[in-house]
């Protein structure tokens, strides 16, 4: 049997400062690990450790080490920040290919989908899915993503536009502003099998089947100054209930300061019981969003916190049981709140749904 002998490694020569510049990016938590990696091989060769050290201590190859070395050597720490280039690709394709890629992308489906993928697309094409890709890249392309829109059709938008922004901008002087809604038909929903912890390497598991085992309605109202949340939650979301919850309001609420509610156009919050209470309690104001205009609440914001922190991954095997959790979830935020801040002015929402309209009438 004959054993390789490699030649003893030499010292790899470095200064002092540049030995601190790498030991500083082996300690930084924001260094990436490849050029961690790349540092320890180069530290340690410093000192004086073999290439085959140096690979077993650090799970690596003997060619890697000895690339790191020579680079290091050459352009010193720089060397190690930037990867090797490649030089231009042999495939490089013309600028005809790259635009009938585009082209085809936009104005083209494949004839069994609704949208192209990089296979699909490299197929017809001729190329590689991977320049697809890149292309894709290189022009803000996304075909396998999609967002979804609607324009308000309300004959008031620009009214009601306008007064909800403006008390948002401009809130009334010693008054309290609150965006009030309800996430309804919230669902206690129990898995059908335990599972498994997040562990190192693994994550959590849930089965994606479940036992329904009833709903609720969350009422909120969110205090736009603090981001304090006023809720509670009603088998149903009646005028009732509604009513209910506005009497939760007027008592929890400072008493003396004028409460401007801001509210969308769902039947029960007009409903006549409601505008006779109303009437009997003059420090309330409401101020009703646009139809199909949800995104002008806030309180939406804070429901899609709750849903995501809390109720989405939950495992609740009755109603009350998920009650307990919103309500732990409203007490944890009342103590330490953050409130969400509208910014956009009333022109700048105008003139991004001018340009909406204008591109869909043009394309249709």
């Amino acid at each position: 049997m004959v054993r390789l002998m490699w030649k003893p490694a030499d010292v790899l020569s470095m200064t002092a400062e540049q030995k601190k510049t790498l030991e500083a990016w082996i300690r930084a938590r924001t260094t990436p690990q490849k050029i961690v990696l790349r540092s320890q091989i180069c530290v340690l060769a410093g000192e004086g450790k073999s290439n085959n050290a140096i690979a077993d201590q650090l799970g690596t190859s003997r060619p890697t080490v000895l690339l790191w070395r020579k680079r290091f050597d050459k352009a010193g720490p720089s060397g190690l920040s930037e990867d090797a280039s490649h030089g231009l690709s042999v495939q490089r394709l013309s600028a005809e290919k790259v635009n009938a890629i585009v082209e085809a992308t936009l104005h083209t489906k494949p004839e069994d989908a609704t949208h192209w993928s990089t296979r699909t697309m490299a197929k017809v094409q001729g190329v590689s899915h991977a320049s697809v890709a890149r292309i894709w890249d290189a022009h803000g392309l996304k075909p396998h993503r999609i967002e979804g829109f609607k324009l308000s059709k309300d004959k008031r938008f620009v009214d009601k536009l306008t007064d909800v922004v403006g008390v948002y901008l401009n809130p009334p002087h010693k008054a309290l502003v609150l965006c009030v809604d309800e996430k309804s038909q919230v669902q206690a929903l129990d898995r059908t099998q335990p599972g498994l912890p997040m562990k190192k390497g693994r994550c959590g598991t849930m089965t994606h089947d479940y036992k329904r085992n009833g709903t609720t309605c969350l009422f909120a109202a969110l205090n736009v100054l603090d981001g304090t949340v006023i809720g509670t939650c009603y088998p149903r979301h009646r005028n009732e209930e509604f009513l209910k919850f506005l009497r939760k309001i007027d008592r929890e609420a400072p008493q003396g300061l004028p409460l401007h509610l801001i509210l969308d156009n769902y039947g029960t919050h007009n409903h006549p019981n409601v505008k006779k209470w109303l009437q009997k309690h003059p420090r309330f104001h409401l101020h009703f969003t646009p139809t199909s205009s949800s995104w002008l609440n806030l309180v939406e914001r804070w429901f899609g916190e709750i849903t995501r922190k809390r109720i989405r991954r939950g495992v609740f095997r009755s109603v009350p049981e998920l009650i307990a959790a919103i309500e732990e979830f409203i007490l944890v935020n009342n103590r330490n709140p953050k409130p969400f801040v509208w910014t956009k002015k009333v022109e700048d929402i105008l003139e991004k749904i001018s340009h909406c309209k204008a591109i869909i009438e043009t394309l249709h």
